[in-house]
């Protein structure tokens, strides 16, 4: 057994001591059921841990994630983890949040074939396409990374509003709303990047169902 993989059984031993000195009832409570208030969309990378950026306890936070963060239209796991947040959690927000230095990002930026993951990349060079005379404007490099990360960001928020699900909810009357972040990891702060919905009025009409 590696000394890795017998740190990370001992830690958790650790951590159920901890929280039942906390409260003996604690994982009684939370085999109980759950009703998060949170979905988050993030990226798969190691060092964006969700819960513990937000400080969220266990129970407080519904969580997909995927390489870079993507909201893709098509993608089965994306939807119906969507699909359950919204509409058997009944959670109110939706954040996608994305993170500075992300290597699919990265990727993305340049032309090395990876691998597999290449056909995944395709839909974030299609944000490059989309903003390409404002991001090949900007001649630092490093610069025009992070306006990169920011800009898929938000463009995931618009394809999150788009979906049949998220307007559903909202033709319901639902309390909804999604939001756009950006993760620091030299920082360890979250920004706000300014684009939030809680309904389909600032889509373009084509993108507005009708129910």
């Amino acid at each position: 057994m590696s000394n890795f993989y017998k740190k990370i059984l001992d830690n958790n031993k650790k951590w159920v001591d901890e929280k039942l000195k906390i409260s003996p009832d604690y994982f009684n409570n939370l085999a109980e059921g759950q009703s998060p208030p949170l979905l988050w969309i993030g990226c798969s990378d190691s060092r964006v841990p969700a819960n513990e950026i937000i400080g969220a306890e266990p129970g407080e936070v519904f969580v997909h994630r995927n390489i870079a963060n993507m909201v893709i239209h098509s993608d089965m796991n994306m939807l119906s983890v969507l699909d359950y947040a919204v509409n058997a959690l009944k959670v109110k927000h939706v954040i996608v949040c994305g993170h500075y230095g992300c290597g699919g990002i990265k990727a993305a930026m340049g032309n090395s074939s990876i691998g597999i993951i290449d056909n995944w990349i395709r839909h974030i060079k299609d944000i490059y396409r989309f903003h390409q005379k404002e991001l090949d404007a900007i001649e630092d490099e490093t610069l025009r990374f992070n306006k990169f990360v920011e800009f898929n960001v938000k463009e995931q928020v618009f394809d999150l509003a788009k979906t049949s699900i998220v307007q559903n909810a909202w033709n319901m009357g639902q309390d909804l709303q999604i939001h756009g972040w950006v993760y620091g990891l030299n920082s360890g702060y979250v920004t706000d990047l300014g684009v939030n919905f809680n309904c389909d009025k600032d889509l373009d009409d084509v993108y507005q169902l009708k129910f």
